[in-house]
């Protein structure tokens, strides 16, 4: 990708996991970076990097620790609670929803002051493949996942024509979140035999797509829902 020198962007969720991949590419390519997360990072903050102790589910963030301008708001916090209907509870639903939905929501808006300073920020939310695929046992993921893709055209009309808003929904990724679905190499394979190109997603596979929604090459494009996921949600082999 091209270079985001000069470039202010804020990451929820950048301590690991696909975050700390989207926090990697965008310092790499010269940005800086305001990451948010509840845990600390594996790195020091410096010129190029801040970091601010938070967890967006209890507290609220606050539009004056941030930068004045943002030419990107990334929002990677996001949960896999798996299990059939008969187990479903309105604790969970509820979790869920206030996770991937509401704080997504909320630091966005302590976000939009300095968004719209830009002029041509963009904004990237994540789904899931489970969305568009109907998996078993993904209820309450797919359901609150759906809700943030209508969330995602929905702001993408409101915010244009100075903020982008798009969301990429990635199969099944080897991150700590998904670890214990990829816990051997025979889960691991069993798994990447599912996805058409034969593999499991890496953390840069994903970490690829956000620096290109958030940079000069995505500039015409807003309210979509991009597939990173081997294939999955549209060739059947």
């Amino acid at each position: 990708m091209g270079s985001l020198k000069g470039k202010t962007y804020l990451v929820v969720g950048g301590s690991h996991g696909i975050g700390a991949g989207v926090v990697d590419r965008l310092l790499t390519a010269g940005a800086g970076v305001t990451v948010v997360s509840r845990g600390p990072l594996d790195r020091e903050s410096s010129d190029q990097l801040t970091h601010l102790t938070l967890d967006v589910t209890s507290d609220c963030l606050d539009k004056s620790q941030l930068p004045d301008q943002l030419d990107g708001y990334v929002y990677c916090p996001g949960s896999i609670n798996l299990g059939p209907l008969r187990q479903l509870t309105r604790e969970t639903l509820l979790a869920d929803y206030h996770l991937n939905v509401v704080s997504a929501v909320e630091c966005l808006q302590a976000a939009q002051p300095a968004l719209r300073a830009s002029g041509n920020a963009s904004v990237v939310f994540f789904s899931t493949v489970a969305v568009a695929q109907g998996m078993t046992m993904h209820a309450s993921v797919s359901a609150v996942k759906g809700a943030l893709e209508g969330l995602t055209r929905s702001l993408a009309a409101e915010l244009a024509p100075k903020i982008r808003v798009n969301c990429v929904a990635p199969g099944l990724t080897a991150t700590p979140l998904s670890e214990r679905f990829l816990s051997s190499e025979q889960k691991v394979a069993m798994m990447a035999e599912k996805h058409p190109l034969k593999r499991v997603g890496r953390i840069d596979d994903i970490a690829a797509m956000v620096e290109f929604l958030v940079g000069d090459g995505s500039t015409w494009m807003t309210g979509q829902v991009l597939g990173v996921d081997g294939g999955m949600s549209s060739v059947r082999g």
